[in-house]
């Protein structure tokens, strides 16, 4: 991989002070992760890291935290022991938003304990390395099964269930135990989809504490789906709008930064710095919908051929490949690209935690999720932490983030998407100056509602209700 020029490296790093040589040292860590298109990438989405970290690893000493208990919101947990379920450890979503909170609570003084219900057979370097993560920040790690687990769970102040499927583990481990633990259960919930809305999975839902839901969307479609499939009624129920963390801001808002990230990315995919570059950052599914957009793409550059329109030439980036495992559904993106001849306009990269890289590096992030949508889709705020403008699609929780025709431009989902998002790409390759006021606007709206202190101060107001509540519970 190339290295910096020394006059960036120099300018990156003169004159700021040790805490501004220390974000220059994460950067380049960050281009080393990216640039190689590491599987595991173990630097957490702008998880804070705890100092004892730093001694021991050199890559996190940039995002060690100060401030703790004192200047959190989330500061009254301080000594409460709480449980977090997660249905797997993986680089998905859902299981890397709660390993995020772990930290938050941790960095206040809670005692965090994780419990993994269902667990990959064989060795699974992704969940060993978050593991391994998860215990240098003084994270408890049980089996999900056993009496230490069942004891842990009778103690907690707090148990968190991660998803409708750790719905599963509280028969499962808890047995007759279950109805002392409910009340102090908040339900933390991502999923959109209909396979998820199983009895065996949620049946004891309307007797927890409360839940928490992503996005408003999200909370209406399980409010109404539970009562008309399953017969069955919601808790108290949160919406809570996720936020980024301080560390990808800082690197959003530093234009150096974001310069080096981007000259490297560039350079490792063999693109010009005034080409343009339409991305979807998620993990490779048909549900997210990478076919969709790579036919859009295609489509695109057939519109701008046929209209004759002077544009940048364009690229399309897919990151969240798995190049030691490709599905079917992979093989036929592949396919599709080699078919179509656009083979060198098409990069695929393979899934990485360093998010940062990437967003410097493109001009467009399209959030293409399909059927009812995202719950929220982090990387949608993330997108726009970058003042990057954003395509997405028009359903869940993309409609609460993007604002069409001002933060973005929002297409129908499924088949029918297809040519008006590759109309709005031409659109946005064809007018520069509605990119850059986009981008500007959408950047203006993170700041406003979508940053780590609102999310904090969200689940902290969730968590005192949810504790409240289940100190009555306990009296009575």
């Amino acid at each position: 991989m190339a290295k910096p020029p020394p006059s960036a490296a120099a300018s990156a790093a003169g004159g700021r002070g040790q805490a501004h040589h220390r974000t220059r040292f994460l950067l380049l860590i960050l281009v080393a992760v990216a640039a190689s298109a590491s599987t595991a990438g173990y630097l957490l989405r702008g998880a804070p890291v705890a100092p004892c970290d730093a001694q021991g690893d050199p890559s996190v000493l940039a995002t060690a935290r100060v401030g703790g208990a004192a200047a959190s919101p989330l500061g009254f947990m301080k000594s409460k022991l709480v449980l977090l379920v997660s249905h797997e450890l993986s680089l998905s979503g859902g299981p890397l938003l709660l390993m995020e909170l772990a930290f938050l609570l941790r960095q206040v003084g809670s005692q965090v304990v994780w419990i993994t219900n269902q667990r990959p057979e064989g060795t699974n370097y992704a969940s060993y390395g978050l593991e391994h993560k998860m215990l240098n920040h003084g994270v408890q790690i049980l089996p999900a099964r056993g009496q230490e687990a069942l004891d842990t769970a009778l103690k907690a102040d707090l148990v968190i269930l991660n998803t409708a499927v750790a719905g599963k583990w509280l028969d499962a481990v808890l047995k007759d135990h279950v109805p002392q633990v409910l009340p102090k259960i908040l339900w933390w919930i991502h999923e959109m989809r209909g396979h998820y809305f199983k009895l065996e999975y949620v049946k004891h839902l309307p007797l927890v504490a409360g839940a928490m839901i992503d996005s408003h969307t999200t909370a209406e479609y399980w409010k109404n789906r539970t009562h008309d499939r399953l017969n069955i009624q919601m808790p108290q129920t949160y919406v809570v709008h996720l936020g980024n963390s301080k560390e990808l801001t800082e690197v959003a808002e530093d234009n150096v930064a974001r310069r080096v990230l981007r000259e490297h990315i560039r350079e490792s995919l063999g693109v010009r710095s005034e080409d343009l570059l339409f991305a979807i950052i998620n993990s490779v599914s048909r549900g997210k919908g990478q076919d969709l957009f790579l036919q859009a793409f295609y489509q695109s550059l057939q519109l701008i051929q046929h209209q004759k329109l002077k544009v940048p030439r364009m690229h399309a980036v897919v990151v969240g490949s798995d190049i030691n495992a490709q599905t079917k559904f992979e093989i036929q993106l592949r396919e599709f690209v080699m078919k179509n001849g656009i083979q060198d306009h098409v990069h695929f990269i393979n899934k990485t935690l360093a998010v940062a890289p990437y967003l410097s590096a493109i001009d467009v992030l399209v959030q293409n999720s399909q059927a009812r949508g995202e719950c929220f889709g982090r990387i949608t705020i993330e997108a726009m932490a970058f003042k990057l403008p954003v395509l997405g699609t028009a359903a869940g929780g993309t409609t609460e983030i993007v604002l069409d025709g001002s933060t973005g431009l929002l297409h129908p989902a499924g088949k029918e998407g297809v040519m008006p998002l590759a109309k709005n790409m031409v659109r946005l390759a064809s007018h520069v100056e509605e990119r850059v006021s986009m981008g500007n606007r959408g950047y203006a709206r993170v700041k406003e509602r979508f940053m780590e202190h609102h999310m904090s101060d969200r689940i902290a107001t969730v968590l005192k209700e949810v504790l409240q509540r289940s100190r009555q519970h306990s009296h009575s």
